[in-house]
């Protein structure tokens, strides 16, 4: 089996009769149009695909998981040291 399921005779058939309907001339002038054509369509399609991936990732990040738990607050049975915040990070007093 060949192209879209048509067979290396059928093929060869369709481009004889191309050639005797349209001539050489024309033949290659169709050619490059319906190339053209298919690039188009190739490119408005990869596009388009493109675009709805990024919209699904970026609705995937936009929303919460279910599985994810919200962070818990730090217990009062975590030991703190004097004169720190609990909610401070440890990192804040360093100088960078």
């Amino acid at each position: 089996m060949g192209f879209l399921g048509i067979g290396t005779w059928e093929i060869l058939l369709i481009i004889i009769l191309a050639l005797i309907l349209l001539g050489p001339n024309r033949l290659t002038e169709t050619a490059k149009t319906l190339g053209k054509i298919v690039r188009s369509i190739r490119k408005t399609s990869a596009e388009f695909t493109a675009a709805v991936t990024r919209e699904m990732n970026q609705d995937e990040d936009e929303s919460p998981s279910k599985d994810k738990k919200p962070a818990a607050a730090p217990s009062d049975t975590e030991k703190k040291e004097p004169g720190k915040d609990a909610t401070e990070s440890p990192d804040r007093g360093k100088a960078s």
